[in-house]
């Protein structure tokens, strides 16, 4: 069903998206923002609108929420569930409860699972039911994971996820689901490309709705759980009492080289957002690549420790304003930047070889192939001889003795695990493109399974 008024705002970065919808008296409600509201500005600000309510559907772990900036800056009503415990000012809400929009209303679905005060919001035009926002609950072709509240707590979050869905696929098959998660997105199982959906497609056409009874979407939903990043631990809480509120991010600092050096002497972690290609050429020994792209704060989040003194190298042609932002979302503050980038740098540099695949080939070997993808795709295939150590690990696993290839997709992330190697010391070379370009020079055929 499709309804007026309604913008998808969608992150690619993260893999959710956030909602406004036009409440038609110039108000508008957004629906589960990230502390990065330039989309929402763009969306109301095209439309004339402003925001009068924020609903959230759960305490979000892969994002700072940016409901309190609404309320700061344009005195938005916060809606939320009474449940979760918030520490700041916001209208709790309860199985059932709802509220009026002016012509059209919002009806509070309690759908635990995801989390345990997890709310769906029902879109209601009269009686008539136009569209769910599911949050973390229903997603297009799945369900959210449940394993984020409490590792032992996951079958039993799942055995909840389970009833909730079933509850939201008894609504007619026109209603349109509104996910928060989808695609790309850490906090979901896989899923499809499609970010919004009908009650009636995903009773088509989703895998866990296909499931014979409870403990068989159980199993369903827990396969196809994978490692999700380190930040997700902690962020529910810094959204629970209420993240800080900023209009924008502090600006990136330019630093002296001197100063710049001096912060790195202190311990402070360089980040180095160039393309991949060109790190491998020349960068500040001990860096971290982690190239500026949409999952460029995932990666952040993920390698970084908490509380890290973080600087950054850029390209000057890359957007300084896109770095703050990304690391603000997820609760970063950026120490400053080299300025003048690595034209600047009159140090040391350190150098890794970004290999096309013929020249891979002839490490093998020599060389240890260490692929940097998640477990899944490292099943759906990797050299015969690969190790398989995913990205977030790649700080502090055990690597193999001796030189290492690190191999992903395209490169871009076994260049950060190959930053990763080097500052432990591994003489580390990585792979410019593919598993299967590798195997093809190689005259090997990929393996599948662990």
């Amino acid at each position: 069903m499709t309804v007026n008024g309604l913008t998808t705002l969608v992150d690619t970065g993260l893999g959710n998206s956030a909602y406004v919808l036009d409440l038609g008296d110039g108000g508008a409600l957004v629906v589960d923002p990230s502390r990065d509201l330039r989309k929402v500005r763009e969306a109301i600000a095209l439309h004339g609108l402003r925001p009068r309510l924020t609903a959230e559907t759960h305490l979000h772990a892969d994002f700072v929420s940016g409901a309190r900036q609404l309320r700061s800056s344009d005195g938005a009503e916060i809606v939320a569930s009474a449940a979760g415990g918030r520490a700041f000012d916001h209208r709790g809400l309860a199985d059932g409860d709802e509220v009026d929009l002016g012509g059209l209303t919002l009806r509070a679905l309690g759908t635990p699972g995801h989390t345990d005060e997890h709310l769906s919001y029902l879109l209601l035009d009269g009686a008539r039911p136009l569209g769910v926002f599911t949050g973390g609950s229903l997603i297009v072709g799945t369900a959210a994971r449940t394993d984020l509240v409490d590792p032992e707590r996951t079958e039993e979050l799942a055995r909840a996820q389970y009833r909730s869905v079933r509850r939201l696929i008894e609504l007619p098959d026109d209603v349109a689901v509104w996910p928060t998660h989808g695609a790309g997105s850490f906090c979901s199982a896989p899923a499809g490309a499609d970010r919004t959906s009908t009650i009636g497609a995903e009773k088509a056409g989703n895998a866990l709705l296909a499931a014979e009874d409870e403990d068989d979407f159980v199993r369903r939903l827990l396969a196809g759980l994978g490692e999700y990043p380190s930040y997700f631990d902690r962020l529910s809480e810094v959204n629970r009492r209420g993240p800080g509120v900023i209009a924008e991010p502090p600006p990136l600092v330019p630093l002296a080289v001197g100063d710049f050096r001096a912060a790195v002497d202190a311990g402070a972690t360089v980040v180095d957002a160039r393309p991949a290609a060109v790190f491998a050429e020349a960068h500040v020994p001990g860096a971290v690549a982690i190239p500026l792209r949409s999952a460029f704060a995932t990666w952040l989040g993920w390698i970084v420790p908490e509380g890290a003194r973080v600087v950054v190298v850029r390209d000057p042609d890359q957007d300084a304003d896109e770095i703050a932002w990304q690391a603000a979302k997820i609760g970063y503050d950026l120490a400053g930047e080299l300025g003048g980038g690595m034209d600047a740098w009159d140090g040391d540099v350190s150098a890794i070889p970004f290999l096309e695949p013929a020249d891979a080939a002839a490490r093998l070997g020599e060389a240890a192939v260490v692929d940097v993808r998640e477990a899944g795709e490292f099943r759906g295939g990797h050299l015969p001889s690969a190790v398989g150590i995913a990205l977030g690990r790649m700080a502090d696993a055990q690597l193999p003795d001796g030189p290492l290839l690190t191999v992903c997709s395209r490169g871009v992330r076994a260049m950060t695990g190959a930053s990763l190697a080097a500052r432990r010391g591994a003489d580390v070379a990585v792979l410019s493109g593919d598993s299967d370009d590798l195997a093809q020079a190689a005259g090997t055929v990929l393996k599948t399974g662990p």
